[in-house]
């Protein structure tokens, strides 16, 4: 199984990127033959999505090589980060440039959204966001979980959960798509 893992953040010190990696690597753990590629969304760096420059420009290069990292995976998990309760900026402009491509993003891949943030929202605003508009996206949601005061509950040092309720929970969500 191929699983693609990234966050949808474009910080290089992205706690979603972590937590990405970090469900990744359960899976890989609970898994033979699970070969995780985790992405970041900086080598997919577009210019601002307008009709006039699609006319202009036709599909970026850098679109076209992540709807086809998606079309390869077997499965995803997406961490997002929240910027005023909404998507980051990268990740909605490399989400439309992509939708452009084809409206099923997602291809109908097996997915679990995830999403933490500093404070105790985690993040769930736009885990909400993502979870509700993803079936028009063509992804199959298995399932989804935020992860509240990230700092609070993973230990920075191991890179693992260390609240053991939300490691059961996160254990649980991965598991669908294993």
């Amino acid at each position: 199984m191929k699983l693609l893992a990234f966050a949808a953040s474009n910080s290089s010190q992205s706690i979603n990127k972590q937590l990405a990696t970090y469900a990744a690597s359960l899976v890989a753990a609970g898994q033979e033959g699970v070969e995780v590629e985790v992405l970041d969304i900086n080598d997919y760096e577009t210019p601002i999505f307008s009709q006039d420059r699609e006319a202009e420009l036709g599909q970026p290069e850098q679109a076209q090589r992540f709807f086809a990292k998606i079309a390869e995976a077997d499965a995803i998990i997406i961490s997002f980060a929240e910027h005023n309760g909404s998507y980051t900026a990268a990740y909605k402009n490399l989400f439309d440039w992509t939708s452009r491509i084809d409206m099923k993003v997602f291809q109908n891949t097996p997915m679990v959204m995830l999403a933490t943030s500093p404070g105790p929202g985690g993040a769930n605003t736009v885990l909400t966001a993502a979870t509700t508009s993803a079936p028009y996206f063509g992804a199959d949601v298995k399932a989804s979980l935020s992860i509240p005061s990230f700092f609070d509950n993973f230990d920075m040092q191991s890179q693992q959960l260390s609240n053991p309720e939300l490691l059961d929970k996160l254990q649980s969500a991965v598991a669908t798509i294993a």
